[in-house]
């Protein structure tokens, strides 16, 4: 009986709970997994929406220069509008184009890309059908038949420059006009006389800059290609 009483109590002194220590210490162990785990957790959503936002900033990109692609390579002759069918003019960029519709004769129709309150809106005349149309769009502004297309939002800036044949890229509007007055000049040669009126304008490049991009975003485009 007294080996069983004392063995018993070397079995109860043995056996002994955590000190206070240790629980604190396991207590900050799961404290630091814990704040590393949420950083990690909090790195890759944080990861997910930045690969989201520059997927959807690159789909909204690509529509806008697809758009001016198709825009500069429907682009009207200079004789077709009758003035420089690809011009800087009031702040953006504007291209008289060519518009076939199923069911109707080739019409022109005048483009114009303008930045408004921080969005690039595309702006198209209603089809034309004559040169009394088309002279008064070109005249005039955006009004009654116009529509305006918002293609991209957060833009600071918007700028571009024309190629001309045997000046390069500028952005003067003088040079185009330069060019189409020789154009029509070497017309009156008589080797030259029934050769078509070339091109002022070959090249468009457009720059465009936009919160998201650490640099603005540049593509060239070729015109009536």
């Amino acid at each position: 009986m007294k080996t069983t009483v004392r063995s018993e109590r070397r079995r109860r002194a043995g056996a002994h709970g955590f000190t206070l220590i240790e629980l604190l210490v396991a207590i900050a162990i799961m404290a630091v997994i814990a704040v590393l785990s949420w950083r990690g957790l909090d790195q890759i959503i944080r990861g997910r929406q930045t690969i989201t936002n520059a997927m959807e900033d690159e789909r909204v990109f690509a529509q806008l220069f697809d758009q001016m692609r198709i825009d500069a390579r429907q682009a009207a002759s200079d004789d077709e509008s009758g003035q420089p069918a690809v011009a800087l003019a009031g702040g953006g960029l504007q291209i008289v184009r060519q518009l076939t519709l199923p069911g109707s004769a080739p019409r022109l129709q005048v483009v114009r890309y303008r930045v408004t309150e921080g969005r690039v809106i595309r702006y198209a005349s209603p089809p034309l059908a004559s040169v009394g149309e088309l002279r008064s769009a070109l005249r005039g502004g955006e009004g009654e038949g116009w529509t305006g297309l918002p293609l991209m939002g957060g833009v600071g800036a918007i700028s571009a420059r024309l190629y001309v044949p045997r000046v390069g890229w500028t952005t003067q509007m003088k040079d185009v006009q330069g060019a189409i007055t020789e154009a029509d000049n070497n017309l009156k040669v008589p080797q030259l006389g029934n050769a078509p009126l070339p091109r002022s304008v070959t090249g468009l490049e457009v720059s465009v800059g936009a919160k998201s991009l650490a640099r603005p975003v540049t593509r060239v485009f070729l015109i009536g290609e």
